[in-house]
């Protein structure tokens, strides 16, 4: 096996960065050379994942400034940021800068929102506050692995968890004229979509045995949604989304339902779904309704179609932390670095989470 390429990652201890952790311990070309975490530098990285205790027995959560000096020396690396939003834009900058200053290769995937948006106009008029490193938009492509085949900036964004699943059903629709594009999507995700602090929404007694709606046509991630469609069918869609909360940890199913362009029975949507993804390895179309438990902690997504002859629906599930976040951004990763693109992301769901 040839020399491990290092991996930093910034995120410290929330969820998202942890299956980063997960999924680096098992990978076959890359090898965690820190992991960052501003508020518990020092810390062993096991006391906050206990889970990959075994991986990581005696790594340590280490500073921005301890990265900094690493990537500067570091011939070619990989970096992965899961840091807030908000936040991470700044970081990645600076990252980049020393990569730069140091005459090293560095990839980055960013995994929050903050390189998700064209312009930094378009970025501001979502979360309500100026970009982080507007100069370093350009050097970042955001789109789902599947609508692209090669990247062509250095650096990706991986779109929200929300925003792949609806992706993976809207775009196909969209670039072969399956549907009118006026979308509508219903979405349901597990507690974990909500970050590893303790808010009100993930609180486990409100949370348990229960499902609610939230931000009903006014969640963050519609915009992403309809900007990364567009750029990847060539179409403007209209975008009415609906997320709720469910009572799972893992996981995310969503609903697109949309008027079609030319009756169609659900064989055929089926069949065109399948030839648009023939060549995809982690997207496959079922025969029935899929369902949750049939892919959550992996990077597999499951579809399925059904139609009346006036509309269609599209059903989608993922996990939400591995194929909606850190699994979508080893695939990304595995693309910059030149490796198979299916590198150390093959392993099937439990089917009992």
């Amino acid at each position: 096996m040839s020399e491990r390429t290092p991996a930093f990652v910034l995120g410290g201890t929330g969820y998202v960065a942890g299956e980063l952790l997960r999924l680096i311990a098992q990978h076959p070309q890359l090898e965690l050379a820190a992991v960052m975490s501003d508020g518990q530098p020092g810390t062993p990285v096991a006391a906050a994942f206990p889970h990959l205790a075994s991986a990581y027995p005696a790594l340590k959560f280490a500073d921005l400034g301890e990265i900094e000096s690493r990537i500067r020396r570091t011939r070619r690396s990989a970096l992965f940021c899961a840091a807030p939003h908000g936040a991470a834009a700044a970081l990645i900058d600076r990252l980049l800068a020393a990569a730069e200053a140091g005459g090293t290769e560095t990839h980055c995937v960013d995994i929050s929102a903050d390189y998700r948006y064209a312009t930094a106009d378009a970025y501001q008029a979502v979360y309500k506050h100026a970009h982080g490193a507007p100069a370093r938009i350009r050097e970042f492509t955001c789109a789902v692995p599947e609508h692209l085949d090669l990247a062509p900036t250095p650096h990706v964004a991986h779109p929200g968890c929300f925003a792949t699943a609806a992706l993976l059903a809207a775009v196909p629709l969209l670039a072969l004229g399956l549907a009118e594009p006026r979308l509508f999507i219903a979405g349901v995700t597990g507690s974990t979509g909500s970050g590893r602090k303790p808010v009100e929404g993930t609180h486990h007694p409100l949370r348990h045995s229960d499902l609610y709606a939230y931000a009903a046509l006014a969640h963050r991630h519609a915009p992403e949604i309809a900007a990364c469609a567009e750029r990847a069918s060539g179409v403007a869609a209209e975008i009415h989304f609906v997320p709720h909360s469910g009572p799972f940890a893992r996981g995310m199913h969503i609903t697109l339902q949309a008027p079609m362009r030319k009756p169609r029975s659900s064989a055929e949507v089926q069949a065109a779904l399948a030839e648009y993804y023939r060549d995809r390895p982690f997207v496959r179309v079922v025969a029935a309704p899929p369902r949750v438990k049939d892919v959550a902690t992996s990077n597999y997504a499951h579809l399925h179609a059904v139609a009346d002859g006036t509309s269609l629906a599209v059903m989608c599930v993922l996990d939400n932390l591995n194929k909606g976040a850190a699994g979508g951004g080893v695939q990304w990763m595995n693309r910059l670095l030149g490796f198979d693109e299916t590198c150390g992301l093959t392993a099937a769901a439990p089917g009992w989470t």
